[in-house]
């Protein structure tokens, strides 16, 4: 198995973390480092002992849920809840910060924001972070390099192939499967 980055590692655990999500609008995860060290992590999900969204649904005011926490709040407020600063560390989080949480990375003193997807670039928050100095770096995440039975499943896939290609199985009935495995796979 390939070994990961930095990067894809502490991205990997923000994809973890967003696991824990209780919010059924979108799943987001963040993660604190300095040093190559996680300092703190968060999901998107209600107040301690509050309801949650996947329970009571969602709480909407002005197109915006309001019973939910974001990740990169959590992961901050984890910080202060236990004084520890964050002041030059950086935070990995699954998808592009909204304005508030923007503000907030800005003021406690991120200075690099990693992100993996795309989710409503605010034109605003991204002038203030570049205004602010924060760096913002774009980290692809690729679930196939943290698939720990990836090989496994691509050596089923070769005998499936080879067993129906011996019963008779054209190319062409077998091209739409190879497709799809190429694209699951990355082959």
């Amino acid at each position: 198995m390939e070994r990961i980055t930095w990067d894809q590692f502490f991205m990997a655990q923000s994809h973890l973390l967003a696991l824990r999500s209780t919010c059924t609008r979108l799943a987001v995860g963040a993660t604190i480092v300095r040093d190559r060290r996680i300092m703190a992590g968060g999901y998107n999900g209600s107040i301690s002992g509050g309801d949650h969204c996947i329970d009571h649904g969602c709480y909407v005011v002005d197109n915006h849920c309001v019973r939910t926490i974001h990740a990169e709040m959590n992961a901050l407020l984890q910080c202060a809840k236990y004084g520890v600063s964050v002041s030059g560390a950086d935070l990995y989080v699954t998808h592009f910060p909204c304005l508030p949480c923007t503000k907030s990375i800005i003021q406690a003193g991120i200075k690099r924001l990693y992100y993996a997807e795309d989710y409503k670039n605010n034109e605003y928050a991204i002038e203030l972070l570049k205004q602010s100095g924060v760096e913002i770096i774009q980290v692809p995440f690729d679930e196939r390099k943290i698939d720990f039975l990836g090989d496994e499943k691509l050596a089923l896939y070769v005998e499936l192939m080879t067993k129906l290609r011996e019963k008779g199985a054209s190319s062409e009935e077998l091209a739409p499967y190879e497709t799809k495995v190429a694209e699951l796979f990355g082959v």
